[in-house]
């Protein structure tokens, strides 16, 4: 039975519960997606080093206070902060922190779904032979651009993928998103995993770990040191609303610290793991680790095309990128369910569709950024303000 804390919101039922949630909320699309591309440009080793010393040296403290301060506040982010503020005698208006977070979720999760619905179509495009078949750098240029020109097509996977999500945050803390981390976690760590195993037997191997592991220090810029950053904060989802959120749940018996560095160091495992499952396959095919977006929906098909047994492993791959991305969304969906059921009296049911609705809509403008809108400008923008 679930236990229904103060505030309303159900606490986590078990250690493991929680910890898979979070672990969910942390591994996503910037783990599998954007890490190995970051490191890529980044160089690296050297990428990889600055990474590691910003997830344990600034992630972790910030994951433990966010956590601390959703449950002390035991609510939504706007509430919980403005909660533990008025106990310490301050402002109420520090909600602003909160707020902040729950709406840089809601953004983040409006265009964040509609990339997470490019991997469900890859995937099933992938299975069925359709993407893994392009063995020119045209063909699957030609491939994803067609896909993305077509504006009801990626319109639809967007309403499909956040369709998925809603339904999770709409069953609940216990009976939807912890259930839904019990069984997407072990699978997506399950096919990273055989993955690797695969990837490292057919490619090249030694270039990938003396790429990832072998620091190159004259690759190191700015730019590079604030990516690694940047990735660390994304990838842990901080700062978002989730992980406070999540923290409102948890019982008080359960350790904070030794929580959040096993979070953050499945969630560094995961990305490290994914590193090594795409890299060997760029590297012996002989191709460009740098590429951004393009080397997991442009590049990456090309070579699994000419892999054995390559639309199992092109499917399984963008498989793992959808199982990914769900246990981030129902995390960014969570922080504004939570606070309409609060200040709304509004059921979770209905919070989640009217939260999920407004992050599609919004999501609209994204999709039109790869067709009806990819040519505007800020020029473009200017004169229409100025007319």
């Amino acid at each position: 039975m679930a236990v229904v804390q103060e505030g309303g919101h159900e606490n986590w039922s078990s250690r493991l519960g929680f910890i898979l949630a979070a672990v969910g909320s942390a591994v996503g699309l910037g783990n599998i997606w954007k890490f190995p591309y970051e490191a890529g440009e980044g160089g690296g080793g050297a990428f990889v080093l600055v990474y590691l010393l910003f997830v344990f040296g600034i992630g972790v403290p910030v994951m433990i206070a966010e956590w601390t301060l959703g449950r002390r506040g035991h609510m939504s982010p706007p509430n919980a902060v403005r909660r533990v503020a008025e106990m310490e005698g301050r402002s109420p208006r520090w909600s602003i922190i909160g707020w902040m977070g729950t709406i840089g979720g809601f953004l983040v999760l409006s265009y964040y779904s509609v990339i997470a619905g490019m991997t469900v179509a890859y995937m099933l495009d992938s299975f069925l032979g359709q993407a893994t078949s392009l063995t020119a750098p045209e063909a699957s240029q030609g491939f994803f651009a067609a896909f993305v020109g077509n504006f009801w097509s990626v319109l639809g996977w967007h309403a499909v993928f956040m369709g998925l999500t809603v339904f999770v945050v709409a069953r609940g803390i216990t009976g939807g998103i912890e259930k839904a981390a019990k069984w997407l976690m072990p699978a997506l760590f399950a096919l990273l995993v055989l993955l690797v195993i695969y990837a490292l037997s057919v490619g090249d191997a030694a270039a990938t770990v003396a790429f990832l592991f072998k620091p190159d220090f004259s690759k190191l810029t700015l730019d590079v040191v604030l990516g690694a950053l940047g990735q660390a904060f994304f990838s842990l989802s901080l700062a978002l609303g989730s992980m406070m959120v999540y923290g409102a749940y948890v019982p008080r018996e359960v350790s904070l610290p030794r929580s959040a560095m096993i979070v953050a160091s499945a969630d560094t495992a995961v990305a490290l793991l994914a590193g090594l499952a795409i890299f060997p396959i760029v590297f012996a095919y002989e191709l460009d680790p740098g590429q951004g977006m393009g080397l997991i929906f442009v590049t990456l098909p090309i070579a699994f095309s000419q892999m054995p047994g390559g639309v199992l492993v092109g499917g399984a791959f963008f498989l793992l990128l959808a199982i990914a991305a769900l246990t981030s969304s129902i995390s960014l969906l969570e922080p504004l369910v939570s606070w309409l059921e609060e200040h709304r009296g509004i059921s979770r049911s209905r919070g989640a569709l009217i939260g999920g609705g407004g992050a599609f809509l919004l999501g609209i403008l994204s999709v039109l950024s790869f067709n009806g809108l990819s040519d505007l400008t800020m020029q473009d923008v200017d004169d229409i303000v100025a007319y």
